[in-house]
């Protein structure tokens, strides 16, 4: 089980070397194909390639009806007033709510014996030459490479959240 040291080491030393050319559709399901390269602690020069899938579900508004039904239940007046300012400026607010589903079935892994950067720079020209816009790379930390995709997955939602409340709006749902 990772600590709690475990975990900010995971976040501060995660970096996309190659990030997705796309964003999380706003209509539709997206599936992304991620490469997390992380070095192995007890040998040097090996590196795990951790080959695999996530899907983003299709965000979904939260309205302040939403939140009036879930939300407040069981709080105080506090929140209910929360809720009565939600409604009150609603137009002004746009709230999604993304799902993520993660099949370790889709993952598969494999060890190299090759410095990391050059790792790294393989599977970014061979990317390149695939053109495939839904691919990321990652380099992260072997023990913790799931806490290092979830980082990369909450990235991706911010990145992608204007982009789709913009298109929300252009379609009328705000």
């Amino acid at each position: 089980m990772l600590n709690a040291d475990s975990f900010q080491f995971a976040l501060e030393n995660t970096r996309v070397i190659r990030a997705p050319r796309r964003r999380i559709e706003t209509f539709g399901q997206t599936t992304f194909r991620f490469l997390l390269v992380s070095e192995l602690m007890d040998c040097a020069e090996e590196v795990r390639i951790r080959d695999g899938q996530f899907c983003a579900e299709r965000p979904q508004i939260l309205t302040p009806s939403f939140f009036q039904q879930t939300l407040a239940e069981g709080f105080g007046e506090r929140a209910e007033e929360f809720v009565q300012w939600l409604k009150q400026n609603a137009s002004e607010l746009a709230v999604l709510k993304y799902g993520f589903q993660f099949r370790k079935t889709h993952v598969s892994e494999r060890v190299v014996r090759s410095p990391v950067q050059e790792v790294l720079d393989r599977i970014g020209e061979t990317l390149e030459k695939e053109e495939d816009s839904l691919s990321t790379v990652i380099h992260g930390v072997d023990e913790a490479w799931e806490v290092c995709l979830l980082k990369f997955a909450v990235d991706l939602i911010q990145e992608s959240a204007s982009q789709n409340v913009d298109e929300l709006r252009r379609r009328g749902f705000f």
